[in-house]
């Protein structure tokens, strides 16, 4: 079930996915982290398309950019969302803008979708049109200079256009408190031993984009967290989401998890194993997701 409700912005939450870097300096061209978006748009597309129609806005976008758009779970919601627009996707990756086109392809909406590969930490972006509409999701806190990037948001839009921010307010969790049987509370320490990776390398992580926003002179019109608990059972994808999850967490939790929970970790992880996360019946994502609503004067 997902749930909205109005939301009292908290800094410092354990956050971002480690390998969800799509849009700033790095790229990441391994099918990996292309599974995971994938995974995390089929599973999630219930809650994006319920930040789609709440956006406020005055009239319906025809010419909208997606920054750091990945494998394009943010472009396909807005374009069916907004069924006259053209989407210019905008990331880092050679590699996931061509699994973009080629779903675009697929849908039968290429005409109306646009790729543009860019580092939007770089001084200055490519031409990305005079768009009514900028998304961007899980991408901001990974820039390397957000202020820059937003002032660069700015100018793009056209007067009176509209940026929405999406950013994760905790990383999903997946097992319950009790799991796994032999280490209770495995993924909770699995989240914190990777605190260290996430200070170095994602430090706008769990960051309040209001004042950010307004600092780089946007009028922040809205601010909304989704609330998501999805149980297993409604999708046979959160088994295959959670094992690509935390695999990918594993190499930054590894260095600071003990002997007995690496292993543990391992069992969870090795699709042989009895006690496999593809096996378990009792996976759920648990998760929030805040949306800022953003309007160029």
């Amino acid at each position: 079930m997902t749930q909205t409700h109005q939301h009292t912005p908290r800094r410092g939450e354990n956050g971002h996915h480690p390998d969800h870097d799509h849009g700033g300096r790095q790229e990441h061209s391994d099918g990996g982290q292309a599974e995971i978006l994938d995974l995390d748009a089929e599973v999630l597309a219930e809650h994006t398309a319920s930040i789609t129609a709440w956006l406020p806005l005055k009239g319906e976008p025809r010419r909208i950019v997606d920054l750091g758009c990945g494998t394009g779970a943010g472009t396909f919601a807005l374009l069916e969302r907004f069924p006259d627009a053209h989407v210019t996707a905008v990331d880092a990756s050679a590699g996931h803008l061509r699994l973009l086109r080629e779903k675009a392809c697929a849908r039968g909406v290429e005409g109306r979708v646009r790729t543009v590969r860019a580092d939007l930490d770089a001084a200055h972006w490519p031409d990305l049109g005079t768009p009514d509409l900028v998304w961007a999701s899980a991408s901001m806190h990974h820039m390397a200079n957000p202020g820059h990037a937003l002032r660069s948001v700015r100018e793009l839009l056209a007067p009176g256009g509209l940026f929405a921010v999406v950013e994760l307010a905790g990383f999903p969790r997946f097992l319950p408190v009790h799991a796994p049987e032999n280490r209770p509370g495995l993924e909770e320490r699995a989240h914190a031993a990777t605190d260290g990776f996430h200070a170095e390398h994602v430090p706008h992580r769990g960051a309040d984009w209001g004042p950010i926003l307004i600092a780089a002179g946007f009028t922040v019109e809205d601010e909304r967290t989704i609330t998501i608990n999805i149980e297993g059972e409604r999708s046979e994808a959160i088994g295959r989401y959670a094992h690509g999850s935390l695999r990918r967490i594993r190499g930054a939790a590894a260095p600071a998890l003990s002997p007995e929970d690496l292993a543990a970790l391992d069992e969870l992880l090795d699709t042989d194993s009895p006690n496999s996360l593809l096996r378990r019946a009792d996976l759920a994502v648990r998760t929030e997701r805040t949306v800022w609503a953003a309007r160029r004067a």
